[in-house]
C-alpha cells in the first residue's frame, strides 16, 4: 500500500503527505511558525526580565514609561498591534527612506508578537522581583553588596525561578499568536494551510494537520519550562 492510498482511505486527502508541492508548503510553513515562535521567545523574554528590572528599581520616568507600555500592549488585541505595525509603522519607514529600506512581512510578525508577549512576561517578572523575599534584600544590604552583584547573583536568578510558571503560560500564548501573522501574507502554518485547503479543497484534513503541529510546539514548550523548574527549584523556595 502506497502513501498516496494510505493519505487518501475513507473520505480524507491529506495532499501533504504524498503531493510534493503541498508538502513543501506545509512544511515551509512549519519552519516559519518555528522561526517566529523561537525569535520571539529570546526578544520578549530577554526584554521581559530587563523591563521588570527597571519597573522595580528603575527611576519614576522609567516606571511611568515602562508601565504605560505594559498597559498599552497588553490591553490591546495582537492581530490590531500586528496591522499596526506592518501598515503603520512600515509605510513610515519606507516613506521615511524614500522606499529605500523595506522591512519584510516576517520581520514585522516578530517584532509585533515579541512585544506583545513581552508586555505579559514584564507584568511575570516584576511580581516574582516583588515576591523575592525581604529577608534576602536586607541580608546583602547588611553586607554592602553592591547593586550589580544585588541584582545578578539575587534577584535575576529568585526572579527567572519565581516567574517560570508565569512565563510559561506566556510562551504558550506566544506560540498560539503566531498565527496572527497569516494577516500580513507571512507563510507560516495557518497561511500555508489556506493555500492547500484553497487548492485541494481538504479544510477538515489541514484543520487535522495544524492542530497537531501546534499541539506538538505547545508541548516542546511546556515541556522545557516545566523541565526548567524543576533543575532550578531551590528547596524552601517556591514551588
Amino acid at each position: 500500500m502506497d502513501l498516496e492510498t494510505i493519505a487518501t482511505m475513507g473520505d480524507f486527502d491529506f495532499t501533504f503527505l504524498y503531493d510534493s508541492f503541498d508538502r513543501s508548503r506545509f512544511l515551509k510553513g512549519i519552519y516559519y511558525t518555528v522561526l517566529i515562535s523561537v525569535s520571539c521567545i529570546v526578544i520578549s523574554v530577554s526584554l521581559g526580565m530587563a523591563g521588570a528590572i527597571r519597573l522595580a528599581y528603575g527611576t519614576r520616568i522609567e516606571r511611568w514609561l515602562i508601565g504605560g507600555f505594559v498597559s498599552l500592549f497588553r490591553n490591546t488585541p495582537p492581530l490590531i498591534q500586528i496591522y499596526l505595525f506592518f501598515f503603520g509603522f512600515g509605510a513610515i519607514v519606507s516613506n521615511a527612506t524614500d522606499n529605500s529600506i523595506v522591512i519584510p512581512a516576517v520581520a514585522w510578525a516578530v517584532i509585533a508578537v515579541s512585544i506583545y508577549i513581552t508586555a505579559f512576561n514584564i507584568e511575570a517578572f516584576r511580581a516574582a522581583i516583588e515576591g523575592i523575599p525581604k529577608e534576602l534584600m536586607e541580608g546583602a544590604a547588611s553586607l554592602s553588596l553592591p547593586r550589580t552583584a544585588v541584582l545578578w547573583k539575587i534577584v535575576v536568578p529568585l526572579g527567572v525561578r519565581g516567574a517560570l510558571p508565569s512565563v510559561g503560560n506566556n510562551l504558550v500564548e506566544l506560540v498560539k499568536s503566531t498565527s496572527y501573522a497569516y494577516a500580513i501574507a507571512v507563510p507560516e502554518l495557518l497561511y500555508a494551510s489556506s493555500q492547500i485547503w484553497a487548492d485541494s479543497l481538504n479544510v477538515v484534513e489541514m484543520m487535522f494537520a495544524m492542530l497537531a503541529v501546534y499541539m506538538v510546539l505547545i508541548g516542546a514548550v511546556v515541556l522545557c519550562t516545566q523541565t526548567l523548574e524543576r533543575r532550578l527549584a531551590l528547596p524552601g523556595y517556591g514551588g
